[in-house]
């Protein structure tokens, strides 16, 4: 009986270290092709930045975070971060002329771009809000100006409600805004977004294309999580809107530059003319905050018109706290 319990138990330790070494292999293989991910983006975003790009990791709780630095090692780092289920990777067109000026940082969240996924089955306000917290932190500069687009603006003001002393100033690149859910746009940007998504996934050849930037735009649709995650990451700005309007009544922007920008291209009219009021309260209920409408651009301001948004950078940075 003590010899059978005894095999039984050999054979439960064999089992749990056989598990525990295709785990551990797993999670080199996938650190590894994440690191080759930000190599891929690191090439692309280097083009025409003064000095080139810093690659830079932070663990968090167990999963690595990584970003993309540029500009001077010193000063309040400028935080970007991109709208939903993209990568720092979209900051491409105004990288070059913020690093010229100021120390500037290119993020991807948990389970996009070269990042780890997150643990939780799908990402959540708590967890995305606590990732960027984590992020500023861990720069040790004091705090930082956030640059957010879409979705991305949406989490910068989540985190300044909830730690302002973390936060210098606010750009917000045509934010999104909890109270525009129009269901035509949103479904047909679901769709869109999975279309995205099966071609990616339909074209693992596209890694060896020519160029530096139609490689990186490979490498970070590229791997299940990073598909699944845009999905989970497009359904959570629908899901966590009852939560987020509690948090916008509750909460109240720290005294700092707010600048909002918003698009007047690329949706009706009515439905635009919509979207921007909700912008310019948001620019309205800061102290210190202005509403800029940026002509001729759609809904990403930073690609149709970088200028625009360099400019309001650079002017934030300029009063923001030191």
């Amino acid at each position: 009986m003590q010899d059978t319990q005894h095999n039984q138990s050999n054979q439960d330790i064999h089992y749990i270290q056989n598990i525990q070494n295709i785990q551990s292999t797993k999670s080199a293989r996938r650190a590894q092709v994440l690191r080759e991910t930000q190599a891929a983006l690191a090439a692309a975003l280097a083009e025409g930045v003064p000095g080139g790009v810093r690659p830079g990791e932070l663990d968090c709780d167990g999963r690595t975070l990584r970003w993309l630095e540029a500009g001077r090692p010193d000063g309040p780092p400028v935080v970007l971060l991109a709208g939903s289920g993209t990568s720092s990777l979209t900051w491409a067109p105004v990288l070059p002329e913020l690093a010229a000026h100021r120390r500037v940082v290119a993020y991807d969240r948990a389970g996009l771009g070269a990042s780890d996924p997150a643990r939780t089955p799908g990402p959540t306000l708590e967890a995305q809000t606590g990732d960027l917290a984590a992020l500023v932190e861990h720069l040790d500069a004091g705090p930082a100006l956030l640059v957010g687009h879409s979705w991305g603006g949406l989490l910068a003001q989540l985190l300044a409600w909830q730690r302002p002393e973390l936060v210098a100033g606010l750009v917000l690149v045509d934010p999104a805004h909890e109270e525009f859910q129009p269901p035509a746009a949103r479904a047909a940007e679901a769709v869109l977004l999975r279309l995205w998504l099966v071609r990616s996934a339909l074209a693992p050849a596209a890694l060896g294309a020519r160029g530096v930037h139609a490689r990186a735009a490979a490498a970070v649709a590229a791997h299940r999580h990073q598909r699944r995650t845009a999905l989970d990451e497009n359904r959570l700005m629908t899901s966590a809107v009852p939560e987020i309007r509690r948090r916008r009544s509750a909460g109240r922007l720290p005294d700092v530059p707010v600048t909002v920008l918003s698009a007047t291209d690329g949706l009706p009219r009515v439905m635009r003319r919509r979207w921007t009021i909700l912008q310019s309260r948001v620019a309205a209920g800061a102290t210190r905050g202005s509403h800029i409408e940026v002509r001729g651009a759609g809904h990403a301001v930073h690609a149709d018109d970088p200028r625009a948004v360099t400019s309001a950078v650079l002017e934030v940075a300029e009063h923001a706290v030191r």
